[in-house]
């Protein structure tokens, strides 16, 4: 029985992916009628159709899109295997995708990153941002390896593993003084910038305030707690953020880092495809963002804490 080429299925993915033969022959370096040929070929060899027209889009049929399911997994078999020879052939340790978000892409990753290049200098990481839900498709479409993201992260393909809890704080400038209580009912009254809307961050901050029975009116919505923080300093108005995102040495002299009342945090976790091969590399990933909540853990003061004392007027 002839075998299934692996060019043929990989052509198929991208042709779905991208929605047409056109645009996956330019991604493939092809040309379109070579890739159109590929996929005849393809529903040949499996007595079934699995490219349909809707449009001026090219889209998976039912029997296709069960196949992309089996050729998704495929790949990322084909890719561990290929990690793995290289490893035996010149000691690579391979190339391993993390998706995240902003903040913990700022405040969490590099140390982890930089004891992961110390220990493993042929290990190649690509770190890519965004929100919960983005990092969560590319994990499912395999174009991630891992995320470290806030929950929630639904779907029965993820497997989910808690690795922190990151409390959020209230910023003021550093000459305003703030409420007693930070409550949802106390910020409603001052100017807020917030995170943009559509940001798991955003829609716990949202809740927490309805909870309180109170809607945050924000004078700005942005996506980088840089731009947040300076916003803020600069006396535009207060704000909600990580406390991770607030360490002593960036707000000291310049903002009042207070609790929420009633507290709020958020929950940090790694996600991967269930069916992921664990190749060496994404193994010793995996184990170093593990490590990050017992390091948590371990900083005992919490930053928002130190820098409220530091910043008091």
């Amino acid at each position: 029985m002839r075998r299934i080429s692996l060019d043929h299925l990989h052509s198929f993915v991208r042709v779905v992916e991208l929605g047409g033969f056109s645009a996956a022959a330019d991604r493939l370096n092809l040309t379109q009628p070579a890739v159109s040929l590929q996929i005849r070929e393809l529903e040949k060899r499996l007595g079934v159709r699995l490219i349909e027209r809707v449009g001026r889009r090219a889209t998976a049929t039912a029997a296709g899109l069960d196949l992309l399911d089996h050729v998704r997994r495929i790949e990322a078999a084909v890719d561990g295997a290929l990690d793995a020879m290289a490893y035996h052939a010149s000691g690579a340790v391979g190339r391993v995708r993390i998706g995240t978000g902003g903040t913990a892409c700022i405040y969490l990753l590099p140390p982890v990153l930089r004891d992961l290049r110390q220990r493993f200098p042929s290990l190649e990481i690509v770190v890519s941002t965004g929100n919960t839900p983005e990092v969560l498709r590319a994990i499912e479409a395999n174009s991630l390896d891992v995320g470290l993201v806030t929950l929630p992260a639904p779907g029965p393909m993820f497997q989910v593993t808690p690795v922190l809890d990151d409390a959020f704080v209230a910023i003021f400038p550093a000459g305003e003084k703030p409420p007693r209580a930070v409550t949802a009912a106390a910020l409603a009254a001052r100017p807020v910038v917030l995170y943009e809307p559509g940001a798991h961050t955003r829609r716990i901050i949202d809740e927490w305030a309805l909870r309180g029975g109170a809607a945050l009116k924000p004078v700005s919505e942005l996506g980088s707690v840089e731009a947040i923080k300076e916003l803020v300093a600069a006396g535009l108005g207060c704000g909600v953020l990580p406390s991770m995102a607030v360490p002593p040495a960036s707000v000291a002299g310049r903002l009042i880092v207070r609790p929420l009342s009633p507290r709020l945090h958020r929950k940090l976790a790694i996600v991967l495809r269930r069916d992921k091969p664990l190749q060496r590399g994404l193994r010793e990933v995996v184990t170093a963002l593990s490590a990050l909540g017992r390091k948590t853990r371990r900083g005992a003061r919490g930053p928002a804490e130190v820098t409220a004392r530091r910043s008091q007027p």
